[in-house]
Formats: structure tokens, sequence, C-alpha cells
């Protein structure tokens, strides 16, 4: 490689017009030159020079290759600007969009600018990956959202986001301003390109008016003629920009050797468009420039309305992180108050929540009380009563009633920043519906272009005339639009749907998966209860005292998040507690810790039990729907706990509704046996298991999916976590652990279990329709590519029909969007 440049006296004209990277004009004066592939390449600026040099010495001259578009221009101070990313570096700056995976490995969502074409995403991904220190480097060219990780000890963000700058290329932290920036750019050129394609399409089709009328009323050669040439003037902006996206498709695909339904789109408006300008030219054939026109103004109408549906769907997702506020009015040590950015609150501020203001973070209330809406969160529609000691979770609306709350998680622990980051995750995936859609479409183009081959022989043999004509319409009738909308569409309506109503797919096949559910497992505490428990009674054992043996029990339960420990830490508020060391959570069992230097366990009886080492059967003191924990050293057991839950309100509807749709609903739960039972009796289940490990739920799961059975898993625990994720399709409760919402497919973010039913019958109906949006697609291409092969249907109509086809897919999906 080498790299001249131009002398300063230099003032002759340039051999090359346009610039090598971007396409622009090269100067006439002083053009910046670099040998690329042994071939002297020219440029318009120095920024463009420097990136090209940094992709040919990153052996990425690839790019220039297999691009299907030039990138876009560089600023010639954007390369070398490196104290401008170095800013990123800052820990105040990266607060916000960066997480720790592990002590040094972090990563980020970035947002690229630039991403022109599918060589972009290649490149961008073959340099940054190549970077020491980067352990992964995914882009998602629908959204141009890229994902990032990388161990800091190696390299530092503000030098990835500068080698993206190198070779041309713009990174930012991922936030939704700059994600609706773009949503409103593409709808914006969407909306450019319908709107000259739908004023070509109507100019043109009155004056095809006047040339159909003319052969009627003999119109003469001249008239005809200007007629034909003014409609060829019309046609060429509807083609050269309204038709562009058709023919970067098309052409990227066939690059990757793909056959993507543009294909036969850009092949169709092509061969039409050079027919009739040799028509034109030669004053005599036909034209077909009416259908031309008509064709790209409806078949972009309808791609218009499938990214309004697309991005509609996005909007409902991210309103979710525009509801948190800029500031927060703060409560100094004095009790002053002052403003200060979100960003700047810490676990422990305490904060004053003003009627009608967004709750910033989560926390608890400290002093105050009032009704807090969380519709925007949850879908629950009414506000909920909070008082002193409930939680918070940021980006409700505090309704009535000053609140003063303490902060106890920020930035990326809160509630709204897990959802985000799992909504993300689902982002980045594709359903196996779509695939499959994807595959068949391919395969579909292919079939098109032999069937249009095979026609445009036959037809040559037999009437020459009217090959070109069939032809056309053959290929535009069978464009299979309809059949690549069917399935996204459908899919987009029915998650915005289901995010409305308060249950997130937090994985892209979770609605294929739960439409086909046949058993449904419910966890029993904070599930079909409301895990709110409140201590009856403690009895004591060996002579304790009911408050020693409460207050050991309390010790060893304030490291837990479980109902039980939070109900035992309830009953002992405001008390003075020994001191617990070593706390250790055993899943599905209980607590272990050392206290005064004995251990102790609290749990179930015979992880209890078993810290003593004895064996003797132990009487439990039963009570009808009571649970019952024990409390023991290891000299044997000290006590026991009883405590009490209620049902949720809609629990047996929920049960009722399952059933009512064939669905086999069964418990499995860690309590005891005599509890479980007492619950599955009051909900009418009647498979219901209980003393069950987190192993034990598992392993009957896996024995249902052995038997053909497509199990759905709803719990709420760190113990639900692994079943979760071994489940067929799993929700989680909104309440729940972040542990169980990363493991989980769904969350029902209100709590509500009615919106389980509401995501099942919406599955059902989504893939209902995705059949029919399928079966009407292959049917319509079955009916109408004998009736176009025959030469029964005219470019026009077939134009015509085709799009009436994609926006028919449309409509119907869109149903999924009323309310049910």
């Amino acid at each position: 490689m080498v790299c001249t440049s131009p002398p300063a006296e230099q003032t002759t004209t340039s051999p090359a017009s346009v610039c090598f990277h971007c396409g622009l004009p090269v100067p006439q004066t002083q053009p910046y030159r670099l040998t690329v592939d042994n071939e002297e390449r020219y440029f318009c600026c120095p920024g463009c020079r420097a990136v090209t040099e940094a992709i040919v010495a990153g052996g990425l001259t690839d790019y220039y290759r297999y691009r299907s578009a030039p990138a876009h221009a560089v600023e010639t101070d954007e390369v070398h600007s490196a104290i401008d990313w170095q800013v990123y570096d800052q820990p105040a700056i990266q607060r916000g969009f960066v997480h720790a995976k592990d002590e040094h490995i972090r990563s980020a969502s970035l947002l690229l600018e630039g991403i022109v074409c599918a060589a972009c995403v290649w490149l961008n991904e073959r340099h940054v990956g190549a970077l020491p220190g980067v352990q992964a480097f995914r882009v998602n060219y629908s959204t141009q959202q890229a994902y990032v990780e990388w161990d800091e000890r190696v390299i530092s963000l503000g030098g990835i986001l500068e080698a993206i700058a190198a070779i041309g290329y713009r990174a930012y932290p991922f936030d939704t301003g700059r994600r609706e920036t773009l949503f409103q750019r593409e709808r914006a050129t969407a909306l450019r390109r319908v709107t000259i394609a739908g004023l070509g399409a109507m100019q043109v089709m009155m004056l095809a008016l006047a040339l159909y009328i003319g052969d009627f009323y003999a119109m003469d050669a001249a008239s005809r003629q200007l007629l034909r040439w003014i409609s060829l003037i019309i046609t060429v902006p509807v083609l050269i920009y309204a038709s562009r996206p058709f023919f970067q498709a098309a052409w990227r695909g066939l690059r990757h050797w793909q056959l993507g339904m543009d294909v036969p789109v850009a092949l169709a408006i092509v061969a039409a468009f050079s027919a009739s300008a040799w028509h034109t030219w030669l004053g005599s054939g036909e034209i077909y420039f009416d259908s031309v026109t008509m064709f790209t103004f409806l078949l972009l109408g309808s791609r218009f309305l499938e990214m309004n549906s697309r991005q509609r769907a996005w909007r409902i997702a991210e309103q979710q992180v525009r509801m948190l506020p800029a500031t927060a009015v703060r409560l100094t040590g004095e009790g002053i108050e002052e403003t200060v950015a979100v960003a700047d609150l810490r676990p422990g501020d305490r904060v004053l929540i003003r009627p009608g203001a967004t709750i910033p973070a989560d926390g608890r209330i400290v002093e105050g009380a009032s009704s807090v809406d969380e519709s925007l969160l949850s879908g629950e529609s009414l506000p909920l009563c909070k008082s002193k000691g409930d939680a918070l979770v940021g980006g409700a609306v505090n309704v009535e009633s000053p609140l003063l709350m303490r902060i106890e998680k920020v930035g990326a622990d809160t509630v709204l920043a897990t959802l985000v980051r799992l909504m993300e995750r689902a982002g980045g995936e594709k359903p196996h519906w779509a695939q499959l859609a994807d595959r068949v479409a391919g395969w579909f183009v292919g079939g098109v272009l032999l069937i249009a081959i095979g026609v445009a022989g036959w037809w040559a043999l037999h009437d020459p005339d009217a090959t070109f004509a069939i032809t056309l319409s053959v290929l535009v009738v069978t464009c299979p639009c309809a059949l690549s909308l069917a399935t996204p569409t459908a899919l987009t309506a029915a998650t915005a749907q289901l995010t409305r109503r308060g249950l997130l797919a937090t994985r892209q096949n979770a609605l294929e998966v739960l439409a086909r559910v046949t058993h449904v497992v419910f966890d029993k505490t904070g599930t079909l209860t409301q895990g709110r428990f409140q201590l009856l009674d403690v009895m004591a054992i060996r002579d304790q005292d009911e408050r020693h043996c409460l207050a050991l029990a309390a010790a060893l339960a304030r490291a837990s998040e479980h109902p039980i420990s939070r109900a035992v830490n309830a009953a002992c508020q405001g008390e003075r507690l020994p001191e617990a060391v070593s706390l250790s959570n055993i899943p599905g069992a209980g607590m272990e810790g050392h206290i005064g230097g004995l251990c102790y366990r609290l749990g179930r009886p015979d992880f209890v039990q078993a810290l003593s080492g004895s064996s003797t059967h132990l009487e439990l003191p039963i009570e009808p729907g009571a649970t019952v924990v024990a409390l023991g050293d290891t000299q044997g057991l000290l006590g026991w706990l009883r405590l009490a839950d209620t049902l949720r309100p809609e629990s047996r509807k929920v049960v009722e509704e399952l059933k009512a749709m064939g669905l086999d609903v069964s418990l499995l739960s860690g309590d005891r046996v005599e509890t479980v039972r007492e619950v599955a009796s009051q909900l009418q289940i009647g498979q219901a298991r209980g003393g069950m490990s987190p192993a034990d739920k598992l392993t009957h799961i896996q024995a249902l999916q052995r038997q053909g059975a497509i199990v759905a898993m709803v719990g709420d625990g760190v113990n639900d976590a692994p079943v979760l994720g071994g489940a067929s399709v799993s929700l989680a409760m909104g309440h729940g652990t972040q542990l169980a919402h990363a493991a989980a497919d769904m969350i029902i973010l209100s709590g509500d279990l009615r919106a389980l039913v509401i995501g099942v019958r919406v599955a059902r109906s989504t893939l209902g329709i995705i059949r029919q949006n399928m079966a009407w697609a292959v049917g319509y291409n079955l009916f109408a590519l004998p009736l176009a092969a025959a030469g029964w249907i005219a470019p026009w109509a077939a134009a015509l029909g085709m799009s009436l086809s994609s926006l028919l897919v449309v409509a119907n999906a869109l149903r999924l969007t009323a309310s049910r």
C-alpha cells in the first residue's frame, strides 16, 4: 500500500470523478490518492483517504468488493479525534449504559450511524471483532444496534469507538432518543418515496387513460408519441428514487447468492421500464409506465404500513425507558431539598416524590401514603395503594399525596433497566416462524423465476408479440411480498398487544411455543398465592423462649428475599437481632448461618433436621393452608414457625379458564405436602406435589416433555430459575427476582395471572392469523399464476392484485391489536 498526497500547487483535473470511499465528487484541485490492490484510487478528502487506509491496513479490502452502496462521507477531523471518544471512558458517563459481566468484562449496547448495507455490518464486525480485548461484537442490520463485550484491562470503550470511527462509522451509547431519530428518518424517507411514487402513478395513469381512450377516437400519432414521452419522463424519478430500495435489496441478496423477494420485483420494474422506454424511442409497441409506477406505489405503500406497525411496537416497549424523569428532589442530611440528576442518585438517598411526579428509581416508602399508577409498567389500569415500607418501582407515577422514599437500586440494577435489556435480547432474535417464512420465500422466488422463464419460452414459440407482457405479469403477480409479510406483521402486532396488557415477551420464540402449550405448571408461593406471608405464631421446643427463636430466625432470614423470609423479618421489625455470619441460601431448602459460633438452619423440616443428623420422624403442627418452617441447630429442633399466605383472587378463575382451553394444569411446590394439597383443593387442581426441590421440579417437567408434552412453567423466585429455564416456555411474575426474569421467556409485569390467559389466547390467535396469511399468500399465487401465464391478467392488473394481497395480509395481522 502506497499513500501519496498531491502537491499543493496541483490544479489538474482528477482522473476519477467520484470518491472511491463515499462516492461524492472528487475536487478539481488537490485530489487525494491511495494505492489499493495495486490500483491508484482517488478521494474527495483526507478523511475518506484515512478511513480507506485503515481498512486496507486491517486486511479488509473485501469490503469494497461486497458493499452494495457507498459509505457515508467522513469529516476530516472525525478520524483522529481520540479525545472525543475518551470521554466515554469516564465512570460517570458509563454508569447509564455499561454493564459488568464479571470483574473485568464489560458490555454495552451501541447505536451505529452510517450503516447502509450488509457489507457495512460485515466490515464493522470483522474490524472491531479483531481488536485485542474485544470478546464479542454483533450488529443488528435492521435496527443499526450493536452489542459489544470487552476486557477493560486490554482495551477501553473509547478505544473501541475510536476504532469504529477510523473506518468511517460513528458509534454512540444506545438511547431511545437516537433510536427515535432513526425511526423518524426512516419514516420520512419512506414517506417521500411513497409520495413520489403516488404522484407519478396518478399522472401516468391519467396519461394512460388518455392513450386508451385515444385507441377508440383515432388519436393522431404525434399526440400519442407526446403522451408516451411525458409518461417516460414522469416515470424516471419513480424508477431512480422511489424504486431504489428494491434494487439495493435485490443486488445485496444476489451478491450473497440469496434470492430475496425483491429480486422478481426489481427484475419486473427494470424489464417493464426498459421495454417501455425502447418502444417509446421507436414510436411503436406497448408501454407499461402505468404498471411500473402503480406497482412501485402500491408495494411501497404496503411496506410503509408494515414499517409503521413495527415502529409502533418498538415505541410501546421503549415507553418504559422514557418513563424515568431527568431529575429528582433529594433531601440532604439536614432535610434541605435539592434538585439533582437521576443519574446522580445513590442507594440510601432520600427522595421526595410530589403528587404527579414520576418515581426516579427503585426503593421503599419511608414516610407517607398515596396511590401509585404503574399502568405503563405493568398494564394495571387502577392505581395501587402504597404506604410506609412498600416497594416503589422507578417509572411509576405518584397520584395523590407526597411520599418520601429511600433509594435501593439505581441505573442498571433497577427493574426498568432489567426489562430493557431483556427486550433488547428479544429484539435480536428471529422466531422459527419467521425463519421458516424466509426459507420458503427464497425457494418460492427461485421457483417463480423458473416458471417465468418457462412461460416466456412457451409464448416465444406460440405468440412472440405477447411474450413480454405475459412474462411481466407472471413476475409481478407472483411477487412473494405477502408471503414475507405474513409472519413479521402478525408477530409485531401480537407483541404490541401483549405489552399493553402487561405481558412482556423477552424471547421471540415465546409466542410460538405458548400457542402450542399442552401443560401449565404453577409454582405456589408468590404465583398462585399473594406471596405476602404473615407470621401466625412461634412454637418453641427444648425450653426455648419464643421471642429468642423468632430473633434467631430473623437473623438468618435477613439476607433472603423469599416471601417467608420477608414475613419473618417484618415480625421483628425495629428489634435488635443477633449477628449472623456465613449466611448461605440453599434453593428450595432454606437458610444456614452461624450465630454466636453455633450453626443454625431455617427452612424445610428435613433440611433443618439434617444439621443434627437426627432421623427421628417429626410431627408437624398441622393447620389447613398454613406453611410451617423449622428452626434448629446442631443439637436438633429449636422450634416451629407457622405462616399463612392467601390465594390471589384471580387464581381460581385462571385455572378454570386454562382447563376450558384444554390445558393440563398442575402445581409443584417446595412447601409441605399438606399445604400444597389444601391449595390444590381450593383451586381444583388435580395434579399437585409438595416438598419438591428445584431439581425435583425440573425432573418432573423433563419427564412430561419426554412424553411429548409442551410445558409452560409459571414462577417468581430464585428457586424457580432453573425450572423456568428448563420448561418449553416460561413466565415469571413481575414482582419476582431478576434471576427469574432472566431465565423466563415472558414476564407478567402486572402480576395478574389473567395475563397468562390473555397470552395463550393471543398466541393461538397469532398462530391462526399467520396460518391464514400464509394460506392466503400461497393460495393467491396458485390462483393468479395460471391466469397470468395464460395471458388473462394484464401487467397493471397483476400489480394491483399483488399489492392488494400484501395490504390484506397487513390488515389481517393488525386485527391482533384490537382490545380483547
